[in-house]
């Protein structure tokens, strides 16, 4: 049974899907649609950058979602199929195209609008946490929060979470996972509280298009973020993508509940390397193969 597993932001490089685009014409007509429907350059901002454009939360997030369905376009003409999917944050729009609830262009404009509405909220900010089994993160958040809102925002694997809320909170659970014998707690460099209630506004402002984006059953299972539950009907997709804004990612749940379903083999599809380092610390036993660019 394969899985396939889409990646997240900040998994974006200046020069992602240049090779694709060049040797690929589906991956080719998959940027050109990109550069349709959002009316500029994507293929170029992704190719040549510059970096500081392309990082930005707005151009990013349609910038791997690009990149990872042009990705996906290879394996489909390769005959590869996906019994299940999922896809970290971000990476859960990717998952949706690849089971048929999202077209591609629909996904577009989500991510799109999802980005912008993230990047002006402006508020707060999140720290990679590495070295401290999750219940003690959750429970140093709980600590921290007698002086502001944090949260454990990513459970990204066994000994990597992500917390993420208001600044003087995000440093306070810092100090304590030091305290408590982290191997690294430090901010990451982020425009904002993702993954937190801090995310309201961007979530109520997401659910207007959410509303109104056609939407279908996936044609797989997904498995979703919030609750690492699969997802079999548009209802359920798109209250998970509405939730998503403002609730944790469930990852290492989600590649748990992937393998308890039959989940044998995960082809990681898209830029970066960071799920390949996750799923090796959450199933070393597992059959891995990267699709990436």
């Amino acid at each position: 049974m394969k899985a396939f597993l889409f990646p997240g932001q900040g998994a974006q490089t200046v020069g992602m899907g240049a090779d694709l685009y060049e040797s690929v014409p589906a991956c080719r007509q998959v940027f050109d649609q990109a550069n349709e429907v959002l009316g500029f350059d994507l293929a170029r901002l992704c190719f040549e950058g510059p970096e500081d454009e392309l990082t930005l939360t707005s151009n990013a997030q349609p910038g791997i979602l690009t990149v990872s369905v042009a990705c996906l376009r290879v394996l489909e003409e390769r005959g590869w199929r996906a019994d299940i999917a999922a896809g970290h944050s971000l990476g859960e729009y990717s998952a949706l195209v690849c089971a048929g609830a999202l077209t591609f262009p629909e996904a577009l404009r989500l991510v799109r609008k999802r980005g912008q509405y993230m990047a002006e909220a402006k508020e707060g900010t999140m720290a990679a946490i590495l070295g401290l089994a999750p219940a003690q993160v959750e429970e140093i958040c709980r600590q921290a929060s007698a002086v502001g809102v944090v949260i454990a925002a990513n459970f990204n694997d066994p000994l990597q979470v992500v917390v993420s809320g208001e600044e003087r909170a995000v440093d306070e659970a810092c100090r304590l996972a030091r305290e408590a014998g982290a191997k690294r707690a430090l901010r990451l460099k982020v425009s904002g509280a993702f993954h937190s209630p801090l995310m309201r506004e961007a979530g109520e402002r997401l659910a207007q298009d959410l509303a109104q984006a056609a939407i279908a059953d996936p044609q797989i299972p997904v498995v979703a973020n919030v609750d690492a539950q699969e997802k079999r009907t548009a209802a359920e997709v798109r209250e998970a993508l509405l939730d998503q804004v403002t609730s944790s990612v469930r990852w290492q749940q989600s590649v748990e509940r992937i393998m308890q379903a039959g989940g044998e083999t995960f082809v990681l599809v898209g830029p970066g390397k960071a799920l390949a380092g996750m799923i090796q610390r959450i199933a070393p036993e597992a059959c891995v193969i990267a699709c990436r660019t």
